[in-house]
């Protein structure tokens, strides 16, 4: 059975180190091969504004080997939403629905601390944005016995919520 594809990717920690080190380049690669299409809506609580965080993208993708593209940094960039706001704030989620708009299956990657997960993952689904999503968690899991058993439990409930994915990373795996 083939899984739909998302209509945006909800990028939570979007101002924080992973997304700088990792997930932009990772974008960039998607927008230079041409197989990113759809709206990136950033969401932190930095205080920042768009222009800003595009400004950290561009950062970004020129530590992690330089702009090799214009034309494809231009549509990523193009991309870009931001949604400043508390994870805990019901606020936050309705900020993050209205720039949603009509995109369906949106995928949430959660490039935050474990212990906020719970907390988004709520969030969604308070605001009724967990119908068809996909949470993607992109953290090792847990850091010692407790807290891996901490996060199942979120995972449990993640999956009676929303489709939970969870993936590792080729630094993950190599260690293995």
């Amino acid at each position: 059975m083939a899984v739909a594809n998302s209509g945006a990717l909800v990028l939570f920690g979007v101002t924080g180190d992973l997304a700088h080190k990792m997930i932009f380049p990772a974008l960039y690669a998607m927008a230079k091969r041409g197989t990113l299409k759809v709206p990136v809506i950033g969401v932190a609580h930095s205080k920042w504004t768009l222009p800003r965080l595009r400004k950290r993208v561009i950062d970004s993708i020129q530590r992690s080997g330089g702009i090799d593209d214009q034309r494809a940094l231009r549509h990523l960039l193009s991309l870009f939403t931001y949604v400043d706001g508390d994870y805990k704030d019901g606020n936050t989620f309705t900020a993050i629905k209205t720039a949603l708009g009509g995109a369906r299956r949106p995928a949430h990657y959660l490039a935050i601390p474990p212990a906020l997960f719970e907390t988004v993952i709520k969030g969604l689904g308070a605001a009724n944005l967990a119908k068809d999503a996909r949470v993607i968690v992109e953290k090792p899991f847990g850091r010692d016995l407790a807290s891996a058993r901490e996060l199942n439990h979120v995972r449990a409930w993640c999956s009676r919520k929303i489709q939970f994915s969870a993936s590792t990373t080729s630094s993950e795996k190599r260690r293995s």
